[in-house]
């Protein structure tokens, strides 16, 4: 059954599927939106309950969904970098050596994930979170950041599933991604690295003011110089992917491989005396 599964969502046209998922996603037509909704309820675990609305004009409409206020409170712990998305949590750890753990024996290096060398986070902590397509789509802040730049890499779009993590090696690496610089109120480095996968039209940046997609060629690099407060919302996907999250040498890791976590829930503790108060 795994291979099954892997064949159908990775043995297919991939990119030229992606670009159609972003346009049929868009179709504003209740004709179109109701029953693909109705249908993606059916083989998925999509709750709608948490949504700010009840009624969506196109299946793009649903995947970015706003949440009702309140719902997902963020921890204010100043010694604490929240979960900046839903998901579920896979690999993590200490980065041996700049070696990051995909999966089953599987590995890949800070270098060919990011595109250079980062000598920072050779030692450092990382976490990898995976959104679940029926997942809350949109990501925060997970503390007050001061966001630098941007490096979009336009790559593939395989799934980015278990069953595919197993079988791909540098997935990640090879897969459409933005690499996120940002530095913590505290004075530390942090890197969020979105990941799209198949089906993902597209990762919306607010603070860069821009739509990223698979008709960008990299590596691009987009100078910023933006505040955001934690807990703001910073963007979203436009299906379910995987968020990861880079943190130097001295942070713990406050999460295990599996745990379901959502936005605003404890992911890394600061190093020891290192925290300063938000402001």
């Amino acid at each position: 059954m795994e291979e099954i599964a892997f064949l159908l969502s990775n043995r297919i046209p991939r990119q030229t599927l992606t670009r159609f998922m972003g346009w049929f996603s868009g179709i504003e037509n209740p004709l179109v939106a109701r029953p693909a909704l109705a249908l993606w309820r059916t083989f998925a675990d999509l709750r709608l309950d948490e949504a700010k609305k009840d009624r969506f004009s196109s299946i793009h409409d649903c995947f970015t969904r706003e949440l009702k206020p309140g719902l997902r409170p963020v921890d204010p712990d100043p010694g604490v970098v929240t979960s900046p998305c839903d998901g579920i949590v896979g690999a993590c750890g200490a980065i041996e050596g700049g070696t990051l753990f995909q999966a089953k024996g599987l590995s890949y290096t800070l270098d060919d994930l990011l595109g250079e060398r980062a000598e920072r986070l050779r030692q450092g902590t990382y976490v990898t979170i995976r959104i679940t397509p029926s997942m809350y789509h949109r990501f925060h802040a997970p503390y007050d950041l001061h966001v630098s730049g941007v490096t979009y890499f336009s790559g593939d779009t395989w799934n980015v599933n278990p069953i595919a993590l197993a079988r791909v090696e540098k997935l990640f690496c090879k897969n459409e991604r933005a690499v996120i610089r940002t530095e913590l109120a505290s004075g530390h480095e942090l890197l969020l690295v979105p990941v799209a996968a198949v089906l993902v039209a597209s990762i919306r940046l607010h603070f860069a003011d821009v739509t990223l997609h698979l008709r960008y060629r990299g590596p691009n690099v987009i100078p910023c110089d933006a505040r955001v407060a934690k807990g703001e919302e910073m963007g979203w996907f436009e299906h379910g992917s995987t968020i990861i999250v880079l943190a130097p040498k001295g942070f713990e890791l406050l999460v295990e491989p599996r745990k379901i976590i959502r936005v605003g829930e404890p992911l890394l503790g600061l190093p020891s005396g290192s925290a300063r108060a938000p402001g």
